[in-house]
């Protein structure tokens, strides 16, 4: 550390310098924790998340296409345009389910392939309607289900 002691002695005047050996210090060993501890206060999982993109859908006759929409404590599911309720959703993708395997030849004939569900929903829609919609179309059998959305302006389609 050094010292001024005054010029030639013969007058005193107070030091106007600032000593900055001591902020340094300070912002150093600052940089040094925080250096040290951003690591281990953010934790994340890595993951790989999906690039969004759409893809235009193909319709097949066999695909179920359900609406769903909802507020508060109702949930209103339509089949194509007929509304359903919750039991009768079941039923009827179990039924289809059915006859479309049978039309197909039987649960073991080669090539079967079973329909999809293509689901519509509203952006108000609370989670719980569309949710149960997916568990009862699971339940009945369907394996592919999916949702239809509408794409950002200006999108390029994946082909």
């Amino acid at each position: 550390m050094a010292m001024s002691v005054g010029g030639d002695g013969s007058e005193e005047k107070p030091l106007s310098d600032i000593n900055t050996t001591p902020l340094v210090d300070v912002m150093l060993v600052l940089l040094i924790i925080f250096l040290i501890a951003v690591p281990v206060v953010v934790q994340s999982v890595e993951l790989q998340l999906p690039k969004v993109e759409f893809e235009p859908t193909t319709t097949k006759p066999e695909n179920v296409s359900l609406s769903v929409r909802g507020s508060g404590n109702s949930c209103e599911v339509y089949w194509n345009l007929t509304p359903v309720s919750s039991g009768e959703l079941r039923e009827r993708a179990v039924k289809k389910l059915e006859d479309e395997v049978a039309r197909q030849g039987g649960p073991n004939a080669p090539g079967v392939e079973l329909p999809e569900v293509h689901i519509r929903g509203d952006v108000n829609t609370p989670y719980r309607c569309i949710g149960g919609t997916i568990y009862t179309m699971q339940s009945a059998g369907f394996a592919k289900v999916g949702f239809i959305s509408e794409p950002e302006p200006g999108g390029t389609p994946r082909l």
